[in-house]
């Protein structure tokens, strides 16, 4: 796929890139939340650092760290990561995917995880030629959805993934998030001299409803519009 002029104009420079996307963890230790899976007894912290990871479905909310889990997976086993799209792929796209990734398990024995963000989109069809690659493992899939998996997700499909429910994430959380992208100077909104009120904060935080890239679009639009005002510049009201 060939690069277009905005990609290539964001990745010289970030600053065109959303800040949600700026700040996605880039460790284990960073992701905010899910303590339920994450949690150093629990299941999927335990399978990460032992690096025995199998295909996942991961179910919850907008917002909540699906793809970031997915990301920081492949970071933490040194797998290829491999993102796409249901809503706009296609089984040939898939197909080849799952042939490069025979390449690379062959050649250099590095797996692939293949995330799809939106599995649900994908039809009965589509989650069929899925099911000889994971069964080998050729891919570790991790399919990423908002939709009930029992209803969306089929069942031979199902059962050779493990399915992990995401939680909104707790409002300290969310308001752990907002504060490291106000102060990051890297890849979020440090160096742009802006504070924060805490009234403007806890009310971007409580208006998300655990969704961090709600919480961190509201936060990034709330300090472009104090930098039309005058110094010094204050977020005073979220939007």
């Amino acid at each position: 796929m060939t690069e277009d002029l905005f990609e290539r104009a964001a990745r010289n420079d970030p600053s065109l890139t959303p800040l949600a996307e700026r700040m996605r963890p880039l460790t284990l230790d960073d992701v905010a939340g899910q303590d339920h899976l994450l949690g150093k007894t629990r299941f999927l912290y335990k399978a990460i650092v032992a690096d025995q990871v199998p295909s996942l479905i991961l179910f919850g909310p907008p917002g909540t760290g699906k793809t970031t889990l997915a990301r920081v997976i492949a970071h933490h086993t040194g797998a290829r990561f491999v993102p796409f799209s249901a809503v706009d792929g296609t089984l040939k796209e898939v197909r080849a995917i799952i042939a490069q990734a025979k390449e690379y398990r062959g050649g250099s024995r590095r797996r692939t995880v293949l995330f799809i963000d939106e599995i649900h989109r994908f039809n009965k069809a589509q989650q069929d030629a899925l099911l000889p690659s994971v069964e080998t493992g050729v891919v570790t899939l991790i399919g990423a959805t908002t939709e009930n998996p029992s209803f969306s997700v089929i069942a031979a499909l199902l059962s050779r993934c493990k399915v992990l429910g995401l939680n909104p994430l707790a409002p300290e959380a969310v308001r752990g998030i907002v504060c490291r992208a106000l102060t990051d100077s890297e890849r979020g909104l440090g160096k742009l001299g802006v504070t924060a009120t805490d009234d403007a904060i806890e009310l971007i935080v409580q208006n998300s409803h655990g969704d961090a890239r709600y919480a961190l679009n509201a936060i990034d639009l709330a300090v472009h519009h104090a930098l039309l005002g005058e110094p010094p510049h204050r977020v005073d009201v979220p939007c």
